[in-house]
């Protein structure tokens, strides 16, 4: 095989995951741009050695299968993408970051065999997941794993906060992370809450309203973590 086509193909591995991570980039995951360029262009490396790098031996009675590494990657890189999988009380992030990193690797692997089609469309898949599948879920506030963001202001030493959980539990609401601060009027505390379920965030802000205690409630979908 020219050299050329073999740097040429490592150029188009280290492309496309460039993009990929430059994505990545912008959005301050912990695999950024570096990270995913790297993987894309290891991959791609390791598939040329196992499908070029024996050709001096072909002459000899050596059997090899080049699929072996190709295996070795998908089995490999799953170390890799554990260790950016960060699980804290009920909420686990970093799943999607994982992800891409193994997408990252088939698409250098993709490019070291040659197939630059499926390559690219496996990049284009990328930004079809993780941009598009992100704005549809966070218009679609009825899915269940679509998260809620709900501040509420309440008056302090009432145990408001504790009627407020109720209503959202007994709702089939999760609440996934809670932020408390002191609010603007003295006497009254800020509360953030960010909220699964499959009812009606409408429904749910109407029964906190109607709390006593409660001064104000807002609610907003919260951006995926992709």
């Amino acid at each position: 095989m020219p050299a050329g086509i073999l740097l040429g193909r490592v150029a188009l591995a280290l492309g496309l995951s460039s993009v990929i991570g430059l994505e990545r980039e912008v959005h301050r995951k912990p695999a950024g741009l570096r990270t995913v360029a790297l993987v894309g262009v290891g991959a791609a490396v390791a598939m040329l050695v196992s499908k070029y790098g024996f050709a001096d031996m072909t002459a000899k009675p050596v059997s090899f299968d080049p699929s072996r590494v190709a295996a070795q990657i998908v089995s490999g890189i799953g170390f890799l993408g554990a260790g950016l999988i960060f699980v804290h009380r009920e909420s686990i992030s970093g799943l999607t970051t994982a992800a891409i990193v193994w997408v990252t690797a088939a698409i250098g692997m993709a490019c070291g065999a040659g197939l630059f089609v499926l390559a690219i469309g496996a990049t284009a898949a990328h930004f079809i997941v993780t941009v598009g599948y992100a704005e549809v879920i966070t218009r679609t506030p009825w899915l269940p794993f679509a998260p809620t963001k709900i501040d509420i202001v309440y008056a302090d030493g009432h145990g408001v906060l504790r009627d407020v959980l109720q209503v959202l539990t007994d709702g089939g609401w999760s609440v996934s992370d809670i932020g408390l601060e002191r609010a603007r009027v003295e006497g009254n505390v800020s509360v953030s809450l960010t909220v699964t379920g499959k009812g009606a965030v409408s429904d749910v802000t109407s029964d906190l309203g109607d709390l006593a205690g409660v001064v104000s409630v807002a609610a907003k979908p919260v951006p995926l973590d992709v």
